[in-house]
């Protein structure tokens, strides 16, 4: 009961789609399905440097661009070890590195209404007779700052939850998950390699 709970808050905190709908809808009534637009870009497609550097990587997740702490330390820990995992940096810290290079990851869940979601990714929001879907958008924004280098590289990318109540057809080209917490970690993933995939294929990332 307490992981279910504790799961249950965790969702809403990382959702404003699935806080709207309610807790009922997290214990059996909503469905839950990522859309298919943005797949996950593997490591090996990564442009890494011939020496990689040491990077301290500040990480924050935001509802509608306010800090939402729960969510960001929920999602923390995978998110450092994807980046790890990549190989584009030789460490990758939470204090200081030598030389100084940082690359902060900023994730905020905001209404797919939003000008500045909708302005860059074709969603929708639908409330029909076959039940509800709601389109729940997350904005990441990765920048990073070598050392001396004469401006940050700043590289976005947008993702969709898509909840539905009732509906009797899935969302079109979405993937649906098993639960909130897998469609969340299958989003972070998706979107976060993109934007580090983004940032080492810059020109000035080095």
């Amino acid at each position: 009961m307490f992981a279910m709970l504790r799961g249950a808050v965790v969702a809403r905190a990382l959702s404003t789609a699935v806080l709207a709908l309610g807790l009922s809808a997290l214990t059996g009534c909503a469905n839950f399905y990522v859309d298919n637009k943005l797949p996950e870009v593997p490591a090996t497609q990564f442009t890494k440097p011939a020496e990689p550097r040491a990077v301290q990587l500040f990480f924050e997740f935001q509802t509608k661009g306010v800090q939402n702490q729960i969510a960001t330390a929920h999602l923390k820990t995978r998110v450092t070890e994807q980046i790890r995992d990549s190989g584009v940096f030789s460490a990758v810290s939470d204090g200081p590195v030598p030389g100084g290079a940082t690359l902060s990851i900023v994730m905020d869940n905001v209404p797919t209404s939003d000008d500045a979601f909708s302005k860059g990714f074709v969603t929708g929001l639908t409330f029909g007779l076959a039940g509800s879907q709601i389109g729940d958008g997350y904005l990441c924004t990765a920048t990073y700052r070598a050392p001396g280098g004469p401006a940050p590289i700043v590289k976005k990318a947008r993702h969709v939850l898509w909840t539905t109540v009732g509906a009797k057809s899935a969302p079109p080209d979405a993937i649906k998950a098993t639960s909130a917490e897998e469609a969340m970690t299958l989003i972070s993933r998706q979107i976060v390699s993109n934007v580090l995939n983004d940032v080492t294929r810059d020109p000035s990332f080095r």
